[in-house]
């Protein structure tokens, strides 16, 4: 069976939709006449594919780990979108949304971010088509991720401090939606993740599934074949979208999305939304999400900033309904166990995000063959988080 786009109204079965105030609609309804209007353009898929290229650096190279792959006795390959400009996945959908922004005559942008690095690269495609950026961030974010907040401000955008719940991702988006909601005229909210009201969770996949078109394509010259195992990480989950997508028609490739365990799941101190949640309304979307037994969002925990978010993109829920990709949980520890372990075998430093798709190809050891292949998307680089895995206690 063929794999079903959303409907018209953005749902994949049960999940999605766009639950938005008022004021928003207009705005969301613009949005949607806008993507859908451009998707079909030539130009601006050719404007996109000439910044994907010349400016963040694709195609990205997809790389044999060999000596991981001694490790565990299969065939490992890693989709390098550290070594895209800014360090990760997220200058994908940024290049996608802003050249969108620019289309829709729109002078002001604003994001929220977790980690940092969709901020960054919000901030340097701001800088780039000079327009001016306002970037979200959960105040503990902000002192676990000085470096990119540096960064950030180096391009000309102001990052706003948001002290209030866990001071996280999910207080970043909420600041960011109300600030979208008193400036819907004039500004652009570029959402990071394959979360919010349709049509992000849409936009976000299409922008991001160049990852899995160019690891399916890259796969085929180098092996003559598909790999019988795709990974990748899961937070809100645009690197694991883009890395599936390409996928989901081929039956006999398996697809595992890895959540953040945290300090366990019975322990409540996670990050696992479909491990750990149950459906909910957030942030626009109705999806897999993290509540209390009265329906309040719980806090979250990862060592991960990029991935301590409560939700899941709502594709992802309907992918775990219908058994097409399993989603599975890493904790800190064998995160960060994995984060030394690639820098010590293969000279590659990934960001702790990423490293939570890298620990679990221990759980593969013994279930492969040596002929078996496993991709990796690699999702970004771990300079960000040097302080925070050489101050980690387990």
């Amino acid at each position: 069976m063929k794999y079903e786009q959303p409907d018209d109204h953005g749902y994949f079965g049960e999940f999605g939709g766009a639950f938005v105030p008022e004021t928003l609609v207009p705005c969301v309804d613009e949005l949607k006449a806008a993507y859908f209007e451009a998707k079909k353009d030539k130009k601006f898929r050719s404007e996109l594919e000439y910044y994907l290229k010349n400016f963040a650096g694709r195609a990205t190279a997809l790389y044999f780990a060999e000596k991981l792959s001694k490790e565990y006795g299969f065939k490992i390959y890693l989709k390098r979108e550290d070594l895209c400009h800014t360090g990760a996945h997220k200058i994908n959908n940024c290049i996608g949304q802003i050249l969108l922004a620019k289309r829709m005559g729109k002078k002001r942008i604003i994001a929220e971010t977790g980690a940092g690095q969709h901020g960054v690269a919000t901030a340097t495609v701001a800088a780039l088509f000079g327009l001016k950026c306002v970037v979200y961030m959960g105040s503990d974010d902000i002192k676990r991720q000085a470096l990119n907040v540096f960064r950030m401000n180096l391009f000309g955008t102001e990052v706003r401090s948001v002290d209030t719940g866990s001071k996280t991702l999910k207080e970043a988006v909420n600041e960011a939606m109300r600030d979208w909601m008193a400036n819907v005229k004039d500004t652009f909210y570029i959402i990071g993740s394959c979360i919010g009201p349709h049509p992000y969770p849409v936009m976000v996949r299409d922008f991001q599934s160049v990852i899995g078109y160019e690891t399916k394509k890259q796969i085929k010259d180098i092996e003559g074949r598909l790999p019988g195992t795709v990974l990748a990480c899961v937070g809100g989950g645009s690197n694991s979208i883009g890395m599936f997508y390409p996928f989901i028609d081929d039956g006999k490739v398996n697809l595992i999305g890895v959540e953040a365990g945290g300090r366990g799941i019975r322990s409540g101190m996670h990050s696992a939304a479909i491990a750990g949640g149950r459906p909910g309304v957030l942030h626009g979307s109705l999806s897999r999400v993290m509540q209390t037994k009265d329906g309040q969002i719980s806090l979250t925990h990862s060592v991960s900033a990029g991935l301590d978010y409560p939700g899941v993109g709502p594709e992802h829920s309907y992918l775990n309904k219908i058994g097409r990709v399993k989603y599975v949980t890493v904790n800190d520890g064998q995160a960060v166990e994995a984060f030394h372990m690639l820098s010590e075998k293969e000279g590659i430093i990934p960001a702790l995000e990423s490293s939570h798709a890298i620990a679990y190809l221990k759980m593969l050891r013994g279930r492969l063959s040596k002929k078996d292949i496993v991709a990796v998307c690699l999702s970004g680089r771990g300079d960000k988080d040097l302080d925070i895995v050489r101050d980690f206690k387990n």
